[in-house]
């Protein structure tokens, strides 16, 4: 039976040679808001993977007062469609379409930035998440606006790129339709669906003015903002029939939810711990309504679940976005028989949340992506003689160094400890919510024993047990213990989160969570224990619990904390723990007014990361030819490392991972592929 995903499709003129595409989405990897090479070799490693259609630039912006927001590309002006020529080409020398997605930002994102100039909408409400409190629109504005996006699509369209979208969920396109931002009495007033569109279709004819009629136009649409006074799902079916009535677009891409808050836009982008294909009903629905191709992405992270959206006609074409993060190669995996090797997105939402902290996506598991430029997808042979190399320890940093040494042809020894791969992997997913993060410590254990890795388990590596190997190249991976933190007094009082996690020590009835480190970690063992019904009081120093969990996580573990009735503490740290009778009182400390406090509970557990589990490095340091020192210089250039410190040393010798400093998944990851790309 052939396979429903890989059949084509034709959209308007153009044959699609599969149903699996890539939706627009903005890793900010854009230079001068232009998509250079980062940009291109991105969406190219797609398109060699496979995909049939990958969409760039999410939210890019058509006008000067929709300033940027995380990143985004600038399709306001004619400079940019040379390099949207330099991309298309690319992804069309490997046989995949590539669209781009047009925007004006509204209200969602900020006025001071760039030019410095008011941000617009329908109506003068405030977006939550960015803030800014937006003018309302005037006549002037209205013309002004349309011709850009007008201007926008025509870029795209000079750059060769073989359609748009308009983003129309949360931005000003949509801004219209919605009871919750459009507050006028004018003529593009709420009180009439014409009114409603008014705004839409004049951008839509002016975008077809400037295209033609045979380019390919689209719209990403909320059909359900799924709060009080949005918009309901019979209004957004109803605009989904008059837009495809209309014959000025040519798909839809369908979008469940409202953007405005952060709580909000974790459903509207759901991450682990939530069901899969969760708005495919909704893709449905529209597709029953309309006579146009039909789209969606929205935790679509496996084959099964992609393969069910078309197979079941939910849709027409089937967005597996964030997983084309994970793993860029997943139709030619499928494609080769090669499901189970498909590097799994677990739904960590570790890449949206760097966008939104500042930064540049990147994906937990793969530390390659957004990286082409200089780290491969596809590990190659070395051209060098096969070496013998030692790793010690399984977890994320071990398990990468063992594949990549592996994948470069050496012979590859594999110890660990415990009875099984993992690390602290295995503990994180201990929070049932969470689980499927040990999806990346699974992938990584099957691709190494499908390598022929020797892995050995349950064995403590001595350096006795490393040299008796006699090998070229030793990499410590022992990651790290526990780290208290520095409290002045009691720290031997404090519980492990690793053994609570890890069902060593049993949760008591009352207990105090010390967060001193501000990441996954306290928020996931602080969501453990008031699933156990403990009654909890979440301690930190920091201004807010989880100051460096990203937006699309942190929802949950509030939830989690506020439906326990948890009681949240900030602006104190831990200054020590003693005993009082079978209590332990412990003592914080503000750092604002001065003032000590007390908490008597039954269990103290205190999160400040880890400290480097290191006896096995510096067992070795002395007897290595570098003496454990890795040539940063060399290191960052990505060049062989081949510093001498000791003549008479036999092997190499390196640590990567917690084993150096506490740190997390992706830097493990990162630190093992790049080190041993070059052995």
């Amino acid at each position: 039976m052939a396979d429903p995903l890989l059949e084509p499709f034709r959209l308007k003129h153009l044959t699609l040679k599969n149903r699996i595409i890539s939706t627009s989405h903005e890793p900010a990897y854009s230079e001068e808001a232009l998509p250079k090479t980062r940009y291109r070799l991105y969406h190219e490693e797609k398109a060699r993977g496979g995909v049939a259609l990958t969409m760039i630039g999410g939210s890019s912006i058509v006008a000067p007062d929709s300033p940027q927001a995380f990143g985004n590309l600038y399709v306001g002006s004619d400079a940019i469609i040379p390099w949207f020529k330099e991309l298309a080409d690319a992804v069309h020398a490997h046989g995949a379409a590539v669209m781009c997605q047009i925007t004006h930002l509204g209200r969602r994102t900020s006025w001071a930035k760039e030019h410095w100039l008011p941000v617009i909408s329908a109506s003068p409400v405030r977006e939550p998440a960015h803030r800014a409190f937006p003018k309302e629109m005037e006549d002037f504005d209205f013309e002004r606006t349309v011709k850009a996006y007008g201007a926008g699509a025509r870029r795209c369209r000079d750059g060769g790129l073989d359609g748009i979208e308009i983003e129309a969920y949360g931005h000003l396109f949509d801004a219209f339709w919605s009871p919750n931002t459009n507050e006028r009495d004018d003529e593009y007033g709420p009180q009439s669906m014409e009114n409603r569109l008014r705004f839409s279709f004049d951008v839509l004819k002016e975008i077809r003015r400037q295209v033609g009629e045979d380019y390919i136009v689209g719209l990403r649409m909320v059909i359900d903002e799924t709060i009080d006074n949005g918009l309901k799902r019979s209004e957004g079916l109803q605009i989904a029939k008059i837009m495809a009535e209309s014959s000025l677009i040519d798909f839809i891409n369908v979008i469940q939810g409202y953007i405005g808050t952060d709580e909000a836009l974790s459903h509207v982008i759901p991450g682990m711990g939530t069901p899969a294909g969760p708005h495919l009903d909704l893709a449905r629905a529209v597709k029953q309504a309309v006579k146009l191709p039909v789209m969606q992405a929205a935790r679509v992270n496996d084959v099964a679940t992609a393969r069910h959206a078309i197979s079941s006609g939910a849709v027409d074409l089937i967005g597996m976005t964030r997983a084309h993060m994970a793993d860029p190669h997943i139709v030619a995996k499928i494609m080769r028989g090669e499901e189970n090797r498909i590097r799994p997105c677990v739904g960590a939402g570790y890449c949206i949340d760097r966008i939104y902290q500042g930064g540049e996506a990147l994906c937990l598991h793969n530390p390659a992506t957004g990286r082409e430029e200089t780290m491969p997808h596809v590990v190659p042979k070395s051209t060098g003689p096969a070496k013998k190399i030692v790793v010690v320890g399984a977890g994320p940093a071990g398990l990468e160094a063992a594949r990549v040494s592996a994948l470069r042809g050496h012979r590859v020894v594999l110890f660990e400890a415990a009875d099984k791969p993992g690390g602290q992997i295995l503990l994180a997913a201990k929070l049932q919510r969470r689980r499927e993060i040990v999806g990346i410590a699974e992938w990584l254990a099957a691709e190494v024993a499908a390598l022929g890795v020797d892995c050995r388990f349950n064995a403590y590596a001595e350096p006795a047990d490393v040299l008796a190997e006699n090998p070229d190249i030793v990499v410590i991976a022992t990651g790290g213990l526990p780290n208290a933190g520095r409290l002045q007094f009691g720290a031997e009082l404090a519980t492990s989160p690793w053994d609570v996690l890890g069902g060593q020590a049993k949760v008591a009835p009352e207990v105090l969570v010390y967060d001193n480190h501000g990441g996954h970690e306290g928020t996931t063992l602080g969501e453990f224990v008031v699933n156990q019904g403990a009654r909890l009081e979440y301690v930190t120093p920091e201004r807010l619990v989880g100051v460096d969990v990203g937006g699309l996580n942190y929802p949950a573990y509030y939830k989690a904390l506020y439906a326990a009735k948890a009681t949240i503490t900030v602006n104190h740290h831990l200054k020590g723990i003693r005993r009082d009778g079978n209590k332990l009182v412990a003592v914080l400390f503000n750092d604002y007014d001065k003032s000590e406090s007390e908490r008597r509970v039954d269990q103290v557990i205190a999160e400040h990361g880890t400290l480097p589990a290191a006896e096995a490095y510096f067992g070795l340091k002395a007897q290595s030819s570098n003496r454990g020192e890795i040539d940063l210089d060399s290191f960052i250039a990505n060049r062989p490392q081949n510093l001498v410190r000791n003549p008479q040393g036999k092997f190499q010798l390196f640590r990567v991972g917690d084993a150096v400093a506490s740190r997390n998944i992706h830097a493990a990851l990162y630190e093992s592929l790049r080190l041993c790309l070059q052995f």
